[in-house]
């Protein structure tokens, strides 16, 4: 993600001031490595090259690792961040949570317009439907993927769930299931399944089913290049800066 970044952002006349990296790219030109020439930037693991570069934001696709000590430096240092990157945990979010008091901070665990689209249309969906259509949420991605149901799967979950929930009124509160085997018995109306498929190169494959008697609606959304996840973080990067410290999503940037 990081070479796309770097050759999407040359495309835009942004400036790249540093590249964080690991493994081979250390110690290499980043325009070089995205393919668009040197821009006397070198890779670098330091983070705290962060503090020295006089960035303005930070546009982050790492691991939860990472993402924990670059908050860290970013609100030091009134960088502002947009951080694309899955399967944070609580010391991730507190991070970030920590950094929004004094920066902009942007999460989303997809960047793509077409999947924020996505989200809403499933919302308004199971608002007109009302709450006797099953929701069944089924994402796809590559074998390398680490973690799983995808957080952009989640994230589709927590938008049903507070749909259904309005909708439903007094019934059962949802509960999300992310597999199941042997004999689980009938399904409960209050269950949203969250299920996940590994194998392949599938970049990003997301669909959301909403079954109902007689009938059923499919949504989905297909990523067909990374390109796509670079382009919106690098629009968020850009539409942070110089905005009041706090959260954000990908909302607050298409609004």
């Amino acid at each position: 993600m990081g070479r796309a970044v770097v050759r999407l952002a040359h495309a835009a006349k942004l400036e790249v001031v540093a590249a964080i990296g690991a493994g081979d790219d250390v110690g290499k030109d980043a325009g070089e490595l995205a393919g668009v020439g040197a821009i006397g930037v070198k890779v670098t693991a330091d983070l705290d090259a962060l503090a020295s570069s006089k960035a303005q934001a930070l546009v982050d696709f790492s691991t939860p690792a990472v993402v924990a000590r670059a908050a860290e430096v970013c609100a030091a240092n009134g960088i502002a961040i947009a951080s694309g990157t899955t399967g944070l945990d609580d010391a991730g979010n507190r991070a970030l949570d920590a950094a929004a008091a004094k920066v902009p901070v942007l999460w989303e665990p997809n960047m793509s317009v077409g999947v924020f689209v996505l989200s809403d249309l499933v919302k308004k969906a199971i608002a007109a439907l009302g709450p006797d259509f099953d929701i069944e949420i089924v994402e796809a991605h590559h074998r390398l993927k680490v973690d799983a149901p995808s957080g952009t799967a989640l994230r589709l979950a927590e938008v049903a769930k507070a749909a259904r929930d309005e909708s439903a009124k007094d019934r059962e509160k949802s509960r999300f299931v992310t597999g199941r085997e042997g004999k689980p018995g009938a399904r409960v109306a209050s269950e949203i399944g969250v299920l996940a498929m590994r194998g392949g190169d599938v970049i990003g494959d997301h669909q959301v089913h909403l079954l109902g008697d007689g009938e059923r609606i499919e949504l989905t959304h297909r990523a067909s290049s990374r390109d796509l996840f670079a382009r919106g973080a690098l629009r968020a990067g850009r539409w942070l800066i110089g905005k009041p410290a706090g959260r954000y999503r990908l909302g607050d940037v298409l609004a």
